[in-house]
């Protein structure tokens, strides 16, 4: 973390994912198909479920991580179809059952899943995901790969309860807080990114560069999304802003302004986040501290911090339209709070 970063330097990025889009787009054609036949049920509630998410809006960069990494190490099979439409399920799933958790009202600019179907109808059709899921893995057969995103998949649960156990705790430090969305975000980053390189017979360099890659940005990514939660638009942020607020969720902003704020500023915390008093004016007056002490800033710094990681991570390979669309997606997720 010790490196200090200008924002307006951040600011002068703007990124796109397009060079991605346009280097996955026959692919991630086949893995729309693939996502439409493995969502398929005879239940007619389990489509509609799964439907009304998977065609939100979504950019879908897991996926295209993992088809892109492959096509970056020469890959000419078909695994890399069904472990980009594994990822996409896994995180889906992940969506369905984190609205519930949240007991989010909007996700993508549309009613969740839980609001239109309930919350067991969203627990469950996830689980579903999460099988077909697994299955397309061990369609692909390989060890290493089913390996790798079954270890994520615990990794992620590991991180929502770890979460669950901070929540509306105050006294929870940036490690710790680091430490939940490594789990909860960044490992799903890090395993899609990195079952490229493996099922093209990469070497192990190849594979700890991509795996790197995968966990940095995402931990830039999650943190862009803390800031962008007092600072954004629903547009931005693919939900209604200020949710982890009336959540009481701990972000980083807010442990940051925690820990500097004098008594009145954390009895004002405490009273929003421990005890639930979070309507619109105290968001407008969280809003106030945050700024006092830069914590929106300090945060964009982290993420930019973690951004420059991820181009770390990268620099040893061999320059091709992979790397630099990979590279592309850095500076993209990070100008989401320009």
């Amino acid at each position: 973390m010790g490196v200090v970063h200008n924002l307006s330097d951040k600011k002068k990025q703007t990124g796109s994912v397009q060079p991605l889009v346009d280097l996955t787009k026959d692919d991630m054609g086949r893995v729309n198909e693939l996502i439409l036949s493995q969502a398929g049920s005879d239940v007619e509630m389990i489509p509609e479920v799964a439907n009304h998410l998977i065609s939100s809006g979504g950019k879908r960069l897991r996926p295209m991580m993992t088809l892109v990494s492959a096509r970056m190490f020469g890959y000419e099979g078909n695994g890399h179809i069904r472990l980009a439409t594994s990822v996409e399920f896994m995180h889906t799933a992940t969506l369905l059952h984190d609205d519930v958790v949240d007991e989010s009202d909007m996700r993508r600019g549309r009613k969740t899943a839980r609001m239109i179907w309930g919350n067991q109808a969203s627990v469950l059709v996830g689980d579903y995901l999460l099988g077909q899921a697994f299955k397309m893995m061990v369609d692909v057969g390989s060890l290493a790969a089913l390996d790798v995103l079954a270890t994520s998949a615990s990794v992620i649960a590991e991180g929502e309860v770890m979460q669950l156990a901070a929540a509306k705790n105050l006294e929870t430090s940036e490690d710790a807080y680091l430490a939940v969305i490594k789990a909860k975000t960044a490992a799903l980053f890090s395993a899609a990114a990195e079952v490229g390189p493996i099922i093209a017979n990469a070497d192990d360099s190849k594979r700890v560069a991509l795996r790197d890659y995968g966990m940095s940005l995402g931990l830039a990514f999650q943190l862009v999304d803390d800031a962008l939660d007092y600072s954004g638009t629903a547009e931005d942020l693919g939900k209604n802003t200020g949710d982890d607020f009336r959540e009481g969720k701990i972000t980083l902003p807010v442990i940051l302004s925690y820990r500097k704020g004098d008594d009145a500023e954390r009895e004002f915390w405490r009273r929003s986040i421990e005890d639930g008093q979070s309507d619109d004016d105290a968001l407008a007056q969280a809003k106030i501290y945050l700024n006092k002490h830069n914590a929106i800033g300090e945060t964009i710094e982290r993420a930019v911090a973690f951004g420059e990681a991820a181009r770390l991570a990268l620099e040893p390979l061999e320059e091709s339209a992979e790397k630099a669309a990979l590279i592309e997606v850095i500076d993209f997720c990070i100008s989401r709070v320009s």
